[in-house]
């Protein structure tokens, strides 16, 4: 048996319905124990984020700010171009209801746990907690120091896999797609760009993957916006097929699978668990190492990040449905370029191209930041630049070489990850409760 089907065989293992069900289980846990807090203060967290009042202090070496554009950089990811396509080719159109209906109970894990990674009273820091994130709270549950040790490995070797080589592969590609880039030139373009990111430090880090974040946002929303206006008299009709279709049990596999790949694919990783990666940890690690002490304002900044991610997937799924194109029997970032296609032609390739990239680079960036916190964290602050130079040799193999062996590891060890914070958040989320009552 080839690795590639041993690693299949263990990506369907360990996301099998009862993870599916741990999942939706501590999404419910999470919501009604903080007493539907995405709902009630849906208003609030955009005000906070946009016009805030009171920013409080931070002893990081990034802002909450640059901690919000960084969570949402990394989960604007490939997941939502090619994810969000996997879904609804594998479940339909009513894939998309349930990628949103689960996105917003993942809202409330987002907020839990940034809200643990910067609250005193649960983030006591020991000598090689160097920065923020579940490495941190999970120490104050059963079995803490080894799930912190086993989480914060996970967290590196996915970063290298998924964050990393994964996302340097998707952006080969599409440079080869839309510019007839040759792969050569790009692993090296790509190789110096992370370089240059790293060796400035956190700081660099942070600044250009905020500066990327406007450009995602606004290519993905004006191509995506040109798409459902050309298809405006379709749009009611595909809302009523999502929805009809949505209480199918294919679809709500599909829609399941979608969520997790998107934010999985993650920024390519793998776009909805991960669209929001909400339930993994990385927003945690963002937002802790920016020391903040408005866990409170904090973890809602966090949430819009994740809702800005679910609207972001859904608009994905939307114009597949209303172009028709979800019939054409494409599937991946195939069946997202034929929707953009029935707008912009052989056009549409080259702008899917370019978002891909972009996203792409995003996350790379992104996980740059979190990859380092991973390895400082198992390291205790030392050998720096060993990890500059692992990050930039991992970034230039993966765009040289196929990486199908590489996506689906990344899946298993996502899950790795997934699980040990879920666990952990739902071990303090009665703690949580009180304390945000008090």
């Amino acid at each position: 048996m080839s690795l590639n089907a041993v690693v299949n065989q263990l990506n369907d293992l360990v996301w099998g319905w009862p993870s599916i069900i741990f999942v939706i289980a501590v999404s419910v846990l999470c919501t009604f124990a903080f007493r539907f807090i995405q709902v009630r203060t849906f208003v609030r967290m955009w005000k906070d984020t946009l016009f805030p009042k009171d920013a409080g202090k931070h002893t990081g070496d990034i802002s909450p700010m640059q901690a919000f554009l960084s969570t949402l950089s990394s989960s604007l990811g490939n997941g939502a171009i090619a994810g969000v396509a996997v879904a609804i080719a594998t479940g339909g159109p009513g894939a998309a209801l349930w990628m949103v209906v689960l996105g917003l109970g993942l809202m409330a894990v987002r907020f839990a746990e940034v809200y643990l990674s910067l609250s005193k009273s649960f983030s006591s820091k020991s000598a090689n907690s160097v920065l923020g994130g579940p490495m941190i709270y999970l120490q104050q549950v059963v079995g803490g120091r080894y799930l912190a040790y086993t989480y914060g490995l996970s967290c590196f070797i996915f970063g290298l896999l998924g964050g990393n080589a994964a996302q340097a592969n998707s952006i080969s590609l599409s440079f080869a797609t839309a510019w007839a880039l040759p792969t050569m030139i790009s692993a090296l373009l790509l190789t110096l760009f992370v370089a240059y990111i790293l060796f400035g430090g956190a700081t660099r880090i942070a600044k250009v993957s905020a500066m990327i974040v406007p450009i995602k946002v606004v290519v993905f929303f004006a191509a995506a916006g040109a798409v459902l206006v050309y298809h405006a008299g379709a749009i009611v009709g595909a809302l009523q097929l999502i929805l009809s279709s949505g209480l199918s049990s294919e679809a709500v596999a599909g829609g399941v699978i979608g969520f997790s790949l998107q934010q999985a694919l993650r920024s390519g990783i793998l776009s909805i668990t991960f669209a929001t990666e909400a339930g993994l940890g990385t927003s945690a690690i963002l937002f802790g190492c920016s020391g903040g002490d408005k866990p409170f304002q904090n973890g809602l900044m966090a949430m819009l990040s994740t809702f800005i991610s679910i609207v972001v997937c859904f608009i994905v799924a939307l114009c597949i449905v209303a172009s028709g194109a979800w019939q054409t029997g494409a599937t991946s970032t195939a069946l997202t370029i034929a929707a953009f296609d029935t707008v912009f032609g052989s056009f549409g390739g080259w702008i899917v191209s370019f978002l891909s990239a972009s996203f792409g680079i995003g996350v790379l960036v992104t996980y740059a930041y979190i990859t380092r916190a991973a390895w400082l964290y198992l390291t205790n602050g030392r050998y720096q630049f060993a990890f500059v130079v692992m990050y930039c040799v991992v970034a230039f193999l993966g765009a040289l070489v196929k990486v199908d062996v590489v996506w689906n590891s990344v899946n298993v060890i996502m899950a790795v990850m997934l699980f040990i914070n879920l666990f952990g958040i739902a071990y303090l989320t009665p703690r949580i409760a009180r304390e945000l009552t008090e």
